[in-house]
């Protein structure tokens, strides 16, 4: 046990948005070490199919099964409403996704049963969200809403600009007008633009951060397994990406908050021998 309790978790995101969960587990965990692993040579995710997202995440979760870690966070949401059930099926450690965590949170704080869920066009067109929180709440009322701008807005870093709150006024129009009371960000990148987002909410809306919900069931899983680890404070983080090693460390730096050193790029595809009717079956 002792030997598992000394392996890294592992944080996996189709690039670089995923480092806001990895900073809400450092406040959480703060005596854990982390590998993070950005496929930033095929990101985004929230385009492909099912299939290929699936692909990705189980050559993803092989690479972390060889490098040796004791859990793995699904950090990108697209991967998290894809390729959960696929990725628990195989691997050999236990796997949290943003999802649950956030519904759970969601499901908590509304108080008129009526929740907004904005993310990428796969995650909403994946309906995992919508899944998860009726099965949680049954005679809850959905409504979800793609929002493909605001990634490449918050990585350009003009989450503070009039043009991302007009975006964001724009595509939330309609969830205000659905008088929902909380508003679930399900995309790693959308934190960065909470205050444009609230403003475009209004007061009443509460903003549901799935980051921080995630690191809260990851800090308490690992309590309740007992695989807790106690290293140095800010313990150093290794980092692996696909492609383009300088932009992720100059874009990740904000996201995180800190330095980034210790990149390591590496090749994910190919890694499984896996037929498209394997990856369709395994596709949640």
């Amino acid at each position: 046990m002792s030997e598992v309790r000394d392996r890294p978790i592992g944080v996996f995101d189709s690039g670089i948005g995923g480092l806001t969960v990895l900073r809400a587990l450092r406040r959480a965990l703060p005596g854990e070490a982390f590998l993070y692993l950005g496929d930033t040579a095929r990101v985004p995710y929230g385009t492909k199919s099912p299939a290929t997202v699936t692909r990705y995440a189980l050559e993803a979760a092989d690479e972390f099964s060889a490098r040796g870690i004791k859990a793995l966070v699904v950090a990108c949401n697209t991967a998290s409403s894809l390729a959960q059930t696929a990725l628990v099926d195989l691997a050999r450690f236990p796997v949290f996704g943003v999802v649950e965590a956030g519904a759970r949170a969601a499901v908590a704080a509304t108080r008129v049963n009526r929740v907004g869920v904005i993310g990428t066009r796969s995650t909403v067109d994946s309906g995992a969200y919508v899944r998860t929180l009726e099965a949680l709440s049954p005679g809850i009322e959905v409504h979800a809403r793609a929002c493909p701008l605001l990634v490449p807005l918050a990585e350009e870093g003009w989450e503070e600009t009039d043009v991302a709150r007009q975006v964001c006024e724009h595509y939330l129009a309609d969830l205000g007008a659905a008088r929902v009371d909380t508003l679930i960000l399900g995309c790693t990148h959308y934190p960065l633009l909470e205050r444009a987002i609230a403003a475009a909410m209004g007061p009443e809306v509460r903003l549901v951060d799935s980051a921080e919900e995630t690191a809260r069931e990851v800090a308490r899983a690992m309590r309740v397994e007992r695989l807790g680890r106690r290293l140095p404070p800010s313990a150093p983080i290794r980092f692996l990406v696909t492609d383009a090693p300088t932009t992720f460390v100059r874009v990740g730096t904000r996201l995180l908050g800190e330095p980034i050193a210790d990149v390591e790029s590496i090749e994910l595809e190919h890694r499984l021998d896996l037929t498209d009717g394997e990856l369709r079956a395994r596709v949640s």
